[in-house]
């Protein structure tokens, strides 16, 4: 990565409706129920009533983990009652900022039935250092307890309308039942340079509900990050 993709890479991405905009029209009914939730609300009574609308379609999921070389689905976490995906990649100081809190949080919460991954989607194009060797490289030295996976073509970033990096989804299940979007949002009101220390409090609470059956007591903030670098 030259100097010049890297400063665009640290500036600051907030998700918004324009950028959702932005994207293709063509997508699954995930996608739709992942853009409804994230629209802003003015109440927790709004919030409550964009949830209502947004349970749909299961996540789309099949991609390899460079580390192993496994191909995971979304079968393969059909036993557990929530699902975190998280978008990121090895060179974005957002993400940077996050790695040890988010493999320390992905760790407590997994061992209480979560499962989780990551996910690079990243061009190794322009970003060489966000393709598979290098994610092997991370997940070996972060000791990550869930699997980094690679979206070589990107599809699934589409498919989930994912924009920047970090950016978490939560789905969560009840029985056979299909996995539901419980949460889109931030890890914590922490950036690289705003000094606020990490808690992962946004996260941590989400899963807390999601696991245990509540409803969301707050309304989700959008992530903050680098934007995901697609194909040229």
């Amino acid at each position: 990565m030259s100097l010049a993709t890297a400063a665009a890479g640290a500036q600051p991405f907030v998700r918004s409706s324009s950028s959702a905009a932005a994207a293709s029209s063509s997508r699954p009914l995930l996608a739709v129920a992942a853009a409804r939730h994230r629209r802003p609300h003015g109440s927790l009574a709004a919030a409550a009533a964009a949830a209502a609308r947004r349970r749909r379609r299961r996540p789309l999921l099949q991609l390899p983990e460079p580390l192993t070389g496994k191909l995971w689905t979304l079968d393969d976490f059909e036993g557990n009652p929530a699902l975190l995906v998280m978008f990121v990649c090895n060179h974005c100081p957002f993400v940077k900022h996050l790695k040890k809190d988010i493999a320390k949080l992905t760790s407590f919460y997994m061992e209480k039935g979560l499962a989780a991954v990551a996910i690079s989607s990243n061009s190794i194009v322009t970003h060489p250092q966000d393709g598979p060797d290098y994610i092997a490289e991370e997940a070996k030295l972060y000791k990550y307890s869930f699997p980094y996976l690679y979206d070589e073509s990107q599809e699934v970033a589409k498919a989930f309308r994912a924009v920047c990096t970090p950016e978490f989804y939560l789905f969560k299940k009840d029985g056979r039942r299909p996995f539901e979007l419980f949460y889109h949002g931030q890890f914590d009101d922490s950036r690289p340079s705003n000094n606020v220390p990490v808690t992962g409090r946004d996260l941590s609470r989400a899963i807390d509900c999601a696991l245990s059956g509540q409803e969301l007591p707050f309304v989700p903030k959008p992530s903050v990050g680098c934007s995901i670098k697609w194909h040229p």
